[in-house]
């Protein structure tokens, strides 16, 4: 008896589903273009005309990231039109940081069996963010892998390059005594300490993502889906027009650990705990779990997505011009000198 010739999509892996994914999300790229964009998805490479004389000494910037455990939150709730944006600006934040400006992303998503919808569904996210971020969706790559992914799970990793003139790279080595701290507000947990999150609401409280908090107005799972703000445009504006002298993204590790990345040797950060609203979220889950103070600090951005670190005679103006961007924004604090000890943050 002859045996069946078998297919690749009896072995899991559906190469029809991944080319009508393909033409899916055909739209969504081309709303993130740029005029230095000279292929449409499909190629084996994206093909991105890098103007270098806008620039003096042209420095390319990159990043690379993921989303992490929030992604469970997708999956429990069956969302997946968010975490694309939250992919994004993992990664652009990460440069503008340094005054770049983001050119072009990429993206790779991985799952057990590809249901076109679904990751059509992740890429419109990441299509939001490009736009947001003013940056193009140049290419990336669908991975189909059968028994490697639990069913209706998958991954996603972005990358991005951009572009600063070398003689205005934003490195921190201007700060100094006396400059002034900025913290622009976050929208929530954006992408960070969703392991410590979960356990706080799952398993402490014993809560699911369906239900209601009056502090929300929504269920658990859609407060936790808020996407990540990207600060690009407005950074991109402020250091068209002031002195941003340092910059940090407010991630894992929150205000402790990122703001000492871009300071001097000789300097400390002070900042003032009572200075900045934090979103009602950050409450319930230091109540919920009965987290230390210090915790809080270290594990999330306790509502501060963005640091900036201004000249003392800017810092009005800058929040004024915050303001008009419709950014929530305070000072926070300010830099005092640090003799023989490392780059700290003090909480007072």
């Amino acid at each position: 008896m002859e045996k069946k010739s078998v297919t690749y999509k009896d072995a899991g892996v559906d190469i029809d589903a991944g080319n009508r994914f393909v033409d899916m999300i055909k739209p969504m790229v081309k709303a993130t273009s740029r005029p230095e964009v000279l292929t449409d998805i499909g190629g084996f490479g994206g093909l991105f005309s890098f103007h270098a004389d806008k620039y003096k000494k042209p420095t390319l910037v990159s990043s690379t990231d993921g989303v992490g455990t929030k992604l469970k939150l997708a999956f429990m709730m069956d969302k997946h039109d968010t975490v694309g944006i939250d992919l994004v600006a993992m990664c652009v934040n990460d440069i503008i940081v340094q005054g770049a400006e983001p050119l072009f992303f990429l993206d790779y998503m991985a799952t057990g069996k590809l249901a076109p919808e679904k990751a059509a569904e992740v890429v419109k996210g990441i299509s939001e963010g490009c736009q947001q971020a003013g940056c193009a969706l140049i290419g990336g790559e669908t991975a189909e892998m059968p028994g490697f992914y639990s069913e209706g799970e998958y991954d996603v990793a972005g990358f991005t390059v951009g572009a600063v003139d070398n003689d205005n790279i934003i490195d921190g080595s201007a700060i100094t005594v006396g400059d002034k701290i900025i913290g622009i507000a976050s929208s929530g947990l954006h992408s960070n300490g969703y392991s410590l999150a979960r356990k706080v609401f799952f398993d402490h409280m014993g809560l699911n993502v369906n239900d209601t908090l009056p502090e929300f107005g929504q269920s658990i799972g859609l407060e936790m889906l808020t996407p990540t703000r990207i600060y690009v445009k407005t950074a991109l504006n402020l250091i068209r027009d002031f002195t941003i002298k340092g910059m940090a993204h407010i991630t894992g590790g929150g205000l402790l650990e990122n703001v000492p990345r871009v300071l001097p040797k000789h300097c400390h950060a002070v900042i003032h705990r009572d200075s900045w609203e934090k979103p009602v979220i950050f409450d319930v889950l230091q109540k919920g779990g009965n987290i230390e103070d210090t915790e809080m600090h270290r594990t999330f951005n306790y509502g501060l997505g963005m640091v900036l670190i201004v000249p003392n005679e800017q810092c009005e103006d800058i929040l004024i011009r915050l303001s008009g961007l419709n950014e929530k924004a305070w000072e926070i604090g300010e830099i005092t000198k640090n003799v023989d000890e490392p780059p700290s943050v003090l909480l007072d």
